[in-house]
């Protein structure tokens, strides 16, 4: 069982870059910065790269409280699935005193 723990965590882990780097591309992208681009002065290229920084990191922090807010809820569902399975269980095993009465066994 450890085994399969450790695998979901790197394919988890993954993911997480995955789709790190899929942020990245699109901040990146959405900067404006080209190469093909008329070049200013270094102060406004610095206050850019500053600002992509931020970008970047407030993306990567919501990424970040999604997955742990996803993570939360479905440790909320799983729980409660797992309350739902075993009233069931304690519902099927319950005695019916009932039934007793009925079949004559208990007066």
């Amino acid at each position: 069982m450890r085994e399969t723990s450790t695998r979901s965590g790197l394919s988890w882990r993954r993911r997480v870059v995955f789709f790190a780097s899929i942020a990245l591309n699109f901040v990146l992208g959405l900067s404006g910065d080209s190469k093909n681009a008329n070049t200013g002065a270094k102060a406004e290229s610095h206050t850019s790269s500053s600002k992509t920084g931020t970008k970047v990191f407030l993306i990567l922090v919501g990424f970040v409280a999604v997955a742990m807010f996803s993570f939360f809820l479905y440790k909320l569902w799983q729980k409660k699935k797992r309350d739902e399975q075993y009233a069931r269980l304690l519902k099927l095993f319950e005695e019916d005193d009932e039934l007793e009465v009925e079949l004559g066994l208990r007066d």
